[in-house]
């Protein structure tokens, strides 16, 4: 209640791992899928980040987010209620790193005990795996050249992982997938490329799966667009700013 702790089982820790060791120092951090504030808080414990903005597209969703924040003294940070386009046009360039917790078929959840309708189901995995590739492709551009793009999910579905992974990367050649020396252990079979699963005969939770990518430098920080921010901004009012 006091903030002390904020518990994650061991597929929220595993996900969270390539960001929380990505090579960064005081970063601009925008968490696109953000509550209930798990990877929030735990960026702002790891990295320390000069700014914080945590984003819930769903509305509902939002007050669970707040009061994780709050309750974990997260500050400076930001809580916005908008879909990624909007967001990512006001952050274009400007995040050092940018976290997509992207809404899946929920499969690991059964390990844990929960429901998790359908999960299997055909439908339902080809019905978030092109949710998941918008969300990627339009968080990608908040990403500033030389930044980080952190992409996870807790599902096993092929398509919703490294098949979306591989649809992402033939269409932005400026990301390059980075090997996450903590996880080598957890390397995934099912790709070309280095992204990692945790799966539930490992005994360490009840499964996810985590990736890097890095853009290519060269290119200019971009800077954020004040008046689209202010739309973004006036979505929520919250914020956590002092003390």
């Amino acid at each position: 209640d006091e903030g002390c702790y904020y518990c994650l089982d061991m597929g929220s820790v595993f996900m969270s791992m390539p960001f929380m060791t990505a090579p960064l120092s005081s970063p601009w951090v925008a968490d696109f899928c953000a509550s209930p504030g798990g990877k929030s808080v735990a960026a702002w414990r790891a990295l320390r980040p000069s700014s914080l903005l945590s984003n819930e597209t769903i509305g509902k969703r939002t007050a669970a987010l707040i009061s994780n924040l709050k309750r974990c003294r997260t500050i400076p940070c930001r809580v916005t209620c908008n879909d990624p386009q909007p967001l990512a046009a006001a952050l274009e360039g400007c995040a050092d790193l940018v976290i997509v917790d992207a809404p899946c078929s929920g499969q690991a959840l059964i390990g844990k005990g929960d429901r998790s309708d359908n999960c299997f189901h055909p439908v339902m995995i080809n019905r978030n795996a092109m949710r998941q590739r918008r969300i990627i492709a339009t968080a990608a551009g908040a990403v500033a050249p030389g930044g980080f793009l952190s992409y996870m999910t807790c599902t096993f579905s092929r398509e919703e992982n490294e098949g979306v992974l591989e649809w992402f990367l033939k269409g932005h050649p400026e990301f390059v997938p980075m090997n996450v020396e903590v996880l080598r252990s957890y390397q995934s079979n099912l790709a070309s490329f280095p992204c990692y699963r945790l799966w539930p005969q490992h005994g360490e939770g009840s499964g996810g799966f985590a990736s890097l990518l890095q853009r290519r430098s060269g290119e200019e920080r971009g800077e954020p667009h004040l008046e689209q921010l202010r739309i973004v901004w006036e979505a929520t009012g919250e914020t956590q700013e002092g003390e």
